[in-house]
């Protein structure tokens, strides 16, 4: 069996922050879902997906099980630990030992840490939580000042591959004409767009100006991510944060 492959982001954060977006390389799922599956909630077999995850608390030597969440392409931010599970597309915390996680096939996971290693949080940002202010959410749940802020960009659609309509571009526009720089003319009169790009415009307008990441194009890289733009019915990526 493939041992699990993990991006892990380069930033300028202690030793103890520790953050890790896998791929769907190696795990035990199979057909669509092969097979390195994290998403409980796809339809895949629940018995893979739970050695999975079980792969994936070893091979990160997790300190606790992920605190995955009811993802709805919101903006409400789960601060770890938390009593009751709630609808949430990001989480932070400030409590070494604490797993924020978010599952993602397309959609950014956009990684923030303070500097001086007290607080790290993740967003899953697809472009309804952008739009709603997942980042600003997620920023302003930290706490602090933003500029002691680093983030770190994963995976995500590429915006050769993020065809959308005129409605996705308004609900960026209408708040800041700016955002009509990440968004180019495709087919049809339809638009591709730019998901690191606007991410990376909103924690500038907030004032977090140290962005890193490449955001390599889950949608083109069949091999090594997951998209569900590409295949529909597929796996998930986890993206994951702690303070060890």
């Amino acid at each position: 069996m493939a041992t699990p492959e993990f991006l892990v982001p380069d930033w300028p954060v202690p030793a103890h922050v520790r953050a890790a977006v896998t791929t769907r390389r190696g795990g035990v799922s199979r057909g669509r879902f092969a097979g390195f599956n994290l998403g409980a909630h796809v339809g895949d077999d629940a018995a893979a997906v739970a050695d999975n995850r079980a792969r994936l608390a070893a091979a990160l030597a997790l300190p606790a099980a992920p605190a995955w969440l009811e993802q709805v392409h919101g903006r409400e931010v789960a601060v770890l630990p938390r009593a009751t599970p709630a609808p949430a597309d990001a989480a932070v915390t400030f409590a070494p030992g604490e797993v924020c996680a978010v599952l993602v096939a397309d959609c950014l996971p956009v990684f923030l840490a303070s500097r001086t290693g007290d607080r790290v949080g993740i967003a899953h940002a697809g472009w309804r939580g952008l739009a709603g202010g997942v980042i600003e959410a997620t920023v302003a749940a930290l706490g602090g000042e933003p500029g002691a802020l680093v983030a770190w960009l994963g995976p995500a659609i590429g915006p050769q591959s993020f065809e959308v309509g005129d409605e996705v571009r308004e609900a960026f526009v209408a708040r800041d004409e700016g955002s009509a720089a990440a968004f180019s003319a495709g087919r049809d009169g339809r638009w591709h767009a730019d998901l690191p790009r606007l991410a990376r415009r909103r924690l500038a307008a907030l004032g977090v100006d140290d962005v890193r990441g490449e955001s390599p194009c889950t949608y083109s890289d069949p091999d090594r991510f997951f998209s569900y733009r590409r295949d529909g019915a597929t796996g998930r990526m986890a993206a994951l944060a702690w303070l060890a």
